[in-house]
C-alpha cells in the first residue's frame, strides 16, 4: 500500500508523489485509510549506548567508578540524565558498586573560610568541592536526599543587618555541581531538618524578627515545591530532626513555652498528618548523627559521654567516650563504613579523629582513625551512590 512505513523507513509510490490525490498531512492521510496507524519516528531519542539495550546500557554505565561520573556526565544529555537520576543509586545498588563519601564543611577557627570537601575516597586527601553559590551563610540546615546534598534556608550578614533567607541549594553528588532549588515558603534558622520517605521536612527555627518558629513544612523533589504542614504544638528553635521508620522526630533546642531547654520530642506521622509528643528527649545537643537505625547525640552539659536513643522502645543509654587530649574538646560527628567518627570542635594540635564502632566486641569499640578534616569540621554529611 503507497504510503505506509515499514520500520523506521518510508515507502512512498513515485506516481502519488505527483498526484493532486495526496494526503497533505498526517491526519489526512489517517482519514483517508481510517485503518492504517502511521509511526512517527522519535527524533529526539538517542540510545545511551548505541547497539545495546538501556537497561544493559545502564547497568555498564552503573559499574564506572563513582569519580569518573562528572566527566561521564559531560559526554552526551541520555549519560548526564541517566548519572543524576535516582535510577542510578538502585542499579548500582543490584551491582553491588555503591561506594560512600563523607562530605565536611570546614572552617578556621573563627568558623570562616568555609569550603566543602569529601573525606574517605580514593587517597584519603580532602577533595574540593565546587563553591556554593550565594552568599556565606550560618543558621542553616543540611540533609542529604536521592544522593544530593542540600542546604537550606539560614541567614546571612549584609552590612552588619542579619538577613533571613529561603534559599534552597543543592549539590548533585555525582556531577560535581550545584543548583538552585524552589524557595522554601518560611525563611529561618536554626531549625530542624531531616529527610523522611524521601521527602524533605523542616520544622520550627527562628524567623524575621528573631521570634520563635512552630510553622513546618515539607518539600516534594518530585515537583520541586513546598507545602505548609500542620505546625508543632509550640515553638521551638535550635532543635534537629532525625527520621525513623517513616515517622519524623525533633528535638532539642528550646522553646518560648519551657523554661530552659526542652525535653519534649515532637513526632511527625505523614501517613495521618498529625504530630504527638514524647516528653524523654535530650537537650543542648551541640552533634547528632543516625546510624544502624539509632540516633547519636553528643549533649553540651557532658562532651565525654555517648547518648544513644533507640526508638524500638525509646529508650536512652550512655557510653563513656575515652579520655584523649584535652578534658574540655568537643565533638562534631561523621558517618562512614557503619562507623562513628568523632572530630575534634577545637583547635587542638595533634588531636586525632576518634572513631567508634557500635558493632566491635565490648571494650574494642574505640580506635582512632587517620581520616581529618583540612579545618575545623563545622558539620557533615555521608552521601552513598
Amino acid at each position: 500500500m503507497p504510503g505506509l512505513m515499514t520500520g523506521n523507513n518510508w515507502f512512498i509510490d513515485s506516481e502519488m508523489c505527483f498526484s493532486d490525490s495526496v494526503p497533505k498531512t498526517l491526519s489526512d492521510h489517517q482519514k483517508l485509510n481510517p485503518q492504517v496507524t502511521l509511526q512517527v519516528p522519535d527524533e529526539f531519542y538517542s540510545p545511551i549506548l548505541p547497539g545495546l539495550p538501556d537497561d544493559v546500557a545502564k547497568q555498564c554505565l552503573a559499574l564506572v567508578p563513582r569519580s569518573n561520573f562528572p566527566a561521564m556526565g559531560a559526554v552526551c544529555k541520555p549519560w548526564r540524565s541517566f548519572i543524576q537520576s535516582k535510577e542510578l543509586i538502585s542499579v548500582r545498588k543490584l551491582c553491588g558498586k555503591l561506594e560512600e563519601w563523607l562530605y565536611v564543611l570546614t572552617g578556621d577557627a573563627n568558623g570562616k573560610g568555609r569550603h566543602w570537601e569529601i573525606l574517605g575516597c580514593l587517597d584519603h586527601e580532602p577533595h574540593l568541592l565546587p563553591a556554593m553559590p550565594g552568599p556565606e551563610k550560618a543558621g542553616f540546615g543540611v540533609v542529604v536526599l536521592d544522593g544530593k546534598l542540600l542546604v537550606l534556608a539560614g541567614y546571612f550578614v549584609l552590612e552588619e543587618t542579619a538577613c533571613l533567607s529561603a534559599d534552597v541549594y543543592q549539590y548533585d553528588s555525582c556531577l560535581n555541581k550545584w543548583s538552585t532549588l524552589a524557595n522554601m515558603n518560611v525563611a529561618r534558622y536554626d531549625f530542624a531538618c531531616a529527610e523522611v520517605n524521601s521527602m524533605i521536612y523542616v520544622v520550627g527555627g527562628c524567623g524575621s524578627n528573631g521570634e520563635s518558629l512552630s510553622s513546618a513544612e515539607v518539600y516534594d523533589p518530585e515537583k520541586n515545591e513546598w507545602t505548609l504542614i500542620e505546625s508543632i504544638r509550640r515553638p521551638r528553635w535550635g532543635c534537629f530532626a532525625c527520621g525513623f521508620e517513616g515517622k519524623l522526630y525533633v528535638m532539642g533546642g528550646r522553646s518560648s513555652f519551657t523554661i530552659g531547654n526542652s525535653r519534649f520530642v515532637d513526632v511527625y506521622d505523614p501517613e495521618s498528618h498529625t504530630w504527638c509528643e514524647m516528653k524523654n528527649g535530650c537537650v543542648m545537643v551541640t552533634a547528632h548523627a543516625v546510624l544502624q537505625k539509632k540516633l547519636f547525640c553528643m549533649e553540651w552539659k557532658n562532651q565525654r559521654k555517648l547518648t544513644i536513643f533507640d526508638p524500638e522502645d525509646k529508650s536512652w543509654k550512655m557510653v563513656p567516650v575515652p579520655l584523649t587530649g584535652s578534658s574540655s574538646i568537643g565533638f562534631r560527628f561523621g558517618i562512614l563504613n557503619e562507623k562513628l567518627l568523632l572530630f575534634s570542635s577545637g583547635n587542638e594540635p595533634g588531636y586525632q579523629t576518634m572513631l567508634y564502632d557500635p558493632k566491635a566486641s565490648l571494650g574494642s569499640e574505640w580506635k582512632t582513625s587517620d581520616i581529618k578534616p583540612s579545618g575545623l569540621c563545622l558539620c557533615s554529611v555521608t552521601i552513598t551512590a
